[in-house]
């Protein structure tokens, strides 16, 4: 590598991230030095003639990165190591190996742009991907948030909670959740506007909470009442307006959902 200190702390790094469970704390420590490292020998934003070798390692810490931040529920750091990894998808791509992560973190930054509602930037994402179009259901990275996104038009919420279950990578999961909190938000915002009150099963299931007690923290969180005598739970109004009929047709859309999801379990 450009130098011996940066060498002994990527493979540092290495140990630490294949550990069964990886050291995040010392991932931590060692992606920082390691970045100061990388900007200090030109790896971070290459330019020009550098030795491959540097840049396949350069990489691979970045991806590494990409990792630890979503196992660490950084957001904000998934977004940098993301930019960063750019460079060398792109302009380096004819001179790298294939990098086995690649697509992995890829498939992470679609199902980010879901998570911020960031539908055309998804589409123009996924069809600037170095794949065949016909390529794409047979890279589990990539179809799982294609069908996520398909999903989620089709308000099939049902299908977005059981991929959960399916997801290609466990870093995968956390912008699943991610997505089904929004969900859960959207229906609850509908629920109030539609609704006095549900009974709290009616309401655990609609909001694909997996046991009741996820539904009273979410209640209390929303300045819901909930009587657990009569088993009801009541909507704090927000106004006196009409419920419009789209919203009605939206829950009982979602309703449906909702009992299919528990014929399933």
């Amino acid at each position: 590598m450009a130098s011996q200190n940066l060498a002994t702390l990527y493979n540092e790094l290495q140990r630490a991230f294949d550990a069964r469970p990886s050291d995040l704390k010392k991932c931590g420590t060692l992606l920082a030095q390691l970045k100061v490292g990388l900007i200090e020998a030109g790896l971070l934003i290459p330019q020009g003639e550098t030795n491959l070798h540097d840049l396949v390692v350069a990489r691979d810490i970045l991806e590494i990165g990409v990792f630890w931040s979503i196992r660490v529920k950084d957001v904000p750091s998934f977004d940098r190591y993301f930019s960063q990894l750019h460079t060398f998808y792109t302009d380096y791509r004819s001179s790298l190996p294939p990098s086995k992560r690649e697509f992995a973190v890829r498939g992470l930054n679609l199902i980010r742009l879901l998570t911020q509602n960031r539908i055309a930037d998804f589409h123009t994402t996924l069809e600037s991907l170095p794949l065949p179009a016909d390529e794409i259901n047979a890279n589990p990275y990539i179809r799982h948030p294609v069908n996520l996104e398909r999903w989620l038009m089709e308000g099939s919420y049902s299908k977005v909670w059981n991929a959960r279950e399916e997801a290609p990578a466990e870093e995968y999961k956390f912008f699943v959740d991610s997505l089904m909190g929004t969900i859960r938000n959207e229906i609850a915002s509908c629920e109030e506007s539609a609704y006095d009150s549900l009974p709290l099963k009616d309401a655990t299931t609609l909001l694909f909470f997996p046991s009741q007690s996820g539904l009273l923290v979410f209640a209390q969180q929303r300045g819901w009442q909930v009587d657990l005598t009569a088993g009801t739970i009541t909507f704090a109004k927000k106004n006196d307006e009409q419920v419009e009929i789209p919203t009605q047709k939206l829950i009982a859309a979602n309703l449906a959902y909702a009992r299919e999801l528990e014929q399933i379990v």
